[in-house]
């Protein structure tokens, strides 16, 4: 039962066979083909705390990062134009930093380090390079005498720029603090209010992904395990899209293999009259996953009934018409049940089962054979992905002549890199199947799939592994028999204690009850995931789930709801076109505070696209939250004399609100 739990793709049952426990995360597998050499050296030991010197916030996106993925600030658009894309503020100041090094120590070949500061009273950004560059020049001729004197020198290389509000200032040993400027900020606001929130949206450096998420298996009801592939994929998905990438979303449904054989042949015998019988075509999937279990059962117990079903299995793949139409019968069930899931969820997906790979595999196998990629060993042909001594290779036959779980995904990687010309593959599944894709992958290299892009960067491949769903008890979440919850139970507990809350508040029709409900119960599930770190476990709570408090999506909508009534009081009902004709001023502490948040929205999204962690989105959202409520609790917004401006402020803060919840698979509420 745990296996079905963790992954529907079935080769998570290689960890739990290698008696790993699935509760224990395994790392984030990436192979980054022709990664940029050449990362900073940081500098050894802790740094004391100096006076005026701020420590940056955690965003990982900060430092240099190999095989970046986005574009720089240089290669994009200065957003003047509509469709044009903006660089993110940190994006330009990192570019400006670059051209300072470039000009003060041409020969040092360094990368800027920026990052945010948490206490804006000493500036918004600091660059951190000056002290690991002056041990870098230390020793040679006319080195500067201290870290102090190389970022001085690094400020005065500095280009002239329209943000920032003054020259830098220095703190401590050589911290370079810059603060940027609130007329600069207004104008930013005004300009992606004018132009929309699109401008914003970061850039990559390949174009075409390919995702693998979701995944479960024909003749299964999706369960609770399913639900973090699924929505992790998915808002994936739609921050690639966001960033302009053509994302193929695709759905590896476990559709093919021996489990076929043992519920066809059950299904013929339990019919009156086989697979003839009429009422095989009115199967809906809770039915299925019921004969499923039974045919198990049979399978494990009957050793004839075992024989029947390997026959069968013969039968299937030998194309014998009626077993290839229960077959089709069995897949379409399956595909109407996990369609409704996803329509409830607003997931799209492209099947791409098992089965449509399954005619490449003899000739893949053939070929990996003949380039000696592949060879013979105890009966089965293997791969070596590594040395013989260190570990299993990649079996992609077997002694008897079948096929696995490898040799499927050899050729679907073969297919997605050079039929679909993906530039970046990326596979969402627990993290215990980690060494199975770290396998996969290196396979895939050493067969020569992985070739050089026409942009001359090489194809970046990345397992997007993720924890597993607890129950209250710490324990995987499951029902009092044991057994797997069902997703759709989920979904609907949810969705009625919403109704019940929406209604304690106000009258309301039944059809939006119905409506709203929807949209608040299913965004509090999906955000309640979001927003942990995807690599740790974390606890099912629903009653935490659907908090008016704290950082939830209730609490979330909410707020959108809140803004949106502010507009409603003023009776303005197109704020945004305000801006046209009106500036946004950033006079007061809290204006600026909101402001600046506001603008490091293209942050969030380039961190979340760099990690492929979500939760830099929803970290985002909430603080953004905060930085309202302390905005509107000390400015005065309708009547107030800076009205229009303060509406402005409002505005962008919904646009941006809106698109997160867009890029996390929520849909926004405008009354509560």
């Amino acid at each position: 039962m745990l296996l079905s739990l963790l992954g529907s793709r079935n080769v998570c049952c290689r960890h739990y066979a290698a008696g790993r426990n699935p509760l224990q995360p395994h790392r984030q597998i990436s192979r980054r083909f022709g990664s940029r050499p050449g990362a900073m050296a940081k500098p050894k030991g802790k740094q004391p705390p100096q006076k005026g010197a701020v420590a940056p916030t955690t965003m990982k996106a900060a430092a240099p990062v190999k095989d970046p993925v986005l574009l720089p600030a240089r290669h994009q658009d200065d957003g003047s134009q509509l469709g044009q894309s903006l660089p993110s503020l940190r994006a330009e100041l990192t570019d400006a930093f670059r051209k300072a090094l470039e000009k003060a120590y041409p020969s040092a070949n360094i990368e800027p380090i920026v990052a945010q500061t948490n206490e804006p009273k000493f500036g918004d950004y600091q660059c951190n390079n000056a002290m690991a560059l002056f041990g870098q020049l230390k020793g040679k001729p006319d080195a500067p005498k201290n870290p102090r004197a190389v970022a001085e020198t690094i400020v005065a290389a500095l280009p002239s720029t329209e943000y920032l509000a003054d020259t830098p200032t220095l703190a401590g040993p050589g911290f370079i603090n810059a603060k940027i400027s609130s007329q600069w900020m207004g104008a930013r606001i005004q300009n992606m209010l004018r132009n929309g929130i699109k401008t914003w949206a970061p850039r990559l450096n390949r174009k075409r992904v390919v995702i693998d998420f979701s995944s479960p298996n024909v003749a299964k009801e999706m369960h609770v395990g399913h639900l973090r592939s699924t929505i992790i994929g998915d808002t994936l998905s739609r921050t690639l899209e966001f960033c302009g990438a053509d994302v193929l979303r695709l759905n590896h449904v476990g559709d093919w293999g021996t489990q076929f054989g043992m519920l066809i042949q059950f299904l013929a015998e339990a019919r009156p009259d086989g697979l003839a019988d009429p009422t095989i075509a009115d199967l809906a999937l809770p039915e299925l996953q019921k004969m499923y279990k039974q045919s198990k059962k049979r399978f494990d117990e009957d050793p004839e009934f075992k024989e029947r079903a390997r026959k069968a299995v013969t039968q299937l793949q030998g194309g014998d018409a009626q077993f290839i139409t229960a077959w089709e019968r069995i897949c379409e069930a399956s595909r109407k049940g996990y369609q409704a899931v996803y329509a409830r969820l607003g997931v799209r997906l492209e099947e791409r089962g098992e089965s449509f790979y399954n005619p490449m595999l003899p000739s893949l196998v053939q070929w990996l054979m003949e380039h000696n990629i592949a060879e013979e060993s105890e009966g089965a042909k293997v791969v070596f992905v590594k040395d013989k001594e260190k570990g299993p290779p990649l079996i992609v036959q077997k002694s008897d002549g079948g096929y696995g779980y490898a040799t499927t995904d050899m050729a679907a990687i073969r297919h997605r890199l050079q039929d679909e010309k993906g530039e970046w593959l990326i596979y969402v599944t627990d993290m215990g199947q980690a060494p199975h894709f770290e396998a996969i992958f290196a396979g895939a290299e050493k067969a020569g799939f992985i070739k050089q892009l026409p942009n001359g960067r090489m194809p970046r491949l990345d397992h997007v592994g993720f924890g597993v769903v607890l129950g209250e008890d710490g324990k995987r979440i499951a029902t009092r028999s044991g057994e797997s919850v069902r997703l759709v139970e989920l979904l609907d507990e949810a969705k009625s204690k919403c109704s019940g809350t929406i209604k304690e508040r106000r009258d309301i029709s039944d059809t939006e009850l119905d409506k709203s409900a929807g949209i608040m119960g299913y965004a509090a599930v999906k955000y309640a995931d979001l927003k942990n770190n995807r690599t740790t476990n974390y606890k099912f709570m629903l009653d935490d789930m659907l908090s008016l408090q704290g950082n939830t999506a209730v609490y979330l909508l909410y707020a959108h709801a809140r803004i949106a009534a502010i507009g409603r009081k003023a009776g303005i009902d197109n704020i945004a076109a305000l801006a046209h004709d009106h500036p946004v001023e950033v006079d007061h502490e809290k204006e600026r505070n909101l402001a600046m948040h506001v603008i490091r929205f293209p942050e969030a999204v380039e961190a979340a696209v760099e990690e492929l962690m979500p939760n830099r989105i929803t970290d985002y959202l909430y603080d953004l939250s905060e930085k309202f409520n302390g905005f509107y609790t000390e400015c005065h917004v309708v009547g107030d004399k800076q009205q229009t401006s303060r509406l402005l402020l409002c505005e962008a803060t919904a646009v941006v609100m809106r698109q997160c919840f867009d890029l996390l698979g929520m849909t926004p509420m405008y009354q509560i």
